[in-house]
């Protein structure tokens, strides 16, 4: 399994979306973490016993009130990535191994992977990576939201420049789709010669 992280808005998901297309499986660790926590499964449960005030009417967790909660208590946050790190790792794995034992390649877009400690699960990790006047535009743009308030939330997570160091390989989408595209088609025929990535 490698790895797929960066920062927010570095351009993840159209690494990952052109890695579906030359036919990678990429698992996506916010899908499973989102699924983690839907009403009834063993998470929610969990959750709604640390945080019964983000429970909402339809029994969906309010997750913009979760949000503010994790983001100004540390010791709330860290009781909340006990419920839901456990359950996204052990379902990353499992879906992995099915894959690879049918021969596929397969990716994990993890995008707090060094945060959280999971790079040695990963065999490679791929890092995005945008130049900081791109990534905050680009945030802006997505999220509505003043420059300032995208500063705040890059500054949230570890410094992109950082996870380019500890990088097995560094993807720049600083630029065009195309350019993007042919980094990651030439990563690609890489690995199909690379007889130490995992395979059936």
């Amino acid at each position: 399994m490698i790895g797929i992280t960066g920062g927010i808005a570095s351009g993840k998901s159209v690494v990952s979306e052109r890695l579906r297309h030359l036919g990678a499986v990429v698992l996506d660790a916010d899908v499973f973490s989102k699924d983690a926590v839907k009403p009834h499964t063993p998470g929610w449960e969990r959750v709604k016993v640390a945080f019964p005030d983000v429970i909402q009417g339809d029994l969906t967790i309010d997750r913009r009130l979760l949000g503010r909660i994790i983001f100004a208590n540390a010791d709330k946050r860290e009781i909340l990535e006990s419920i839901i790190h456990p359950e996204v790792l052990g379902r990353l794995k499992a879906e992995a191994r099915g894959a690879e034992q049918e021969g596929k390649v397969v990716f994990a877009e993890v995008p707090l992977l060094y945060e959280v400690g999971w790079e040695s699960f990963m065999e490679q990790v791929w890092v995005v990576y945008a130049r900081e006047d791109v990534q905050l535009e680009r945030l802006m743009e997505r999220a509505g939201i003043s420059r300032e308030e995208a500063q705040l939330m890059v500054a949230s997570q570890l410094s992109l420049e950082e996870k380019v160091e500890r990088a097995t390989e560094v993807i720049d989408n600083s630029s065009s789709l195309e350019e993007t595209w042919r980094q990651v088609d030439a990563l690609w025929k890489e690995l199909e010669c690379d007889p130490s990535i995992e395979r059936a």
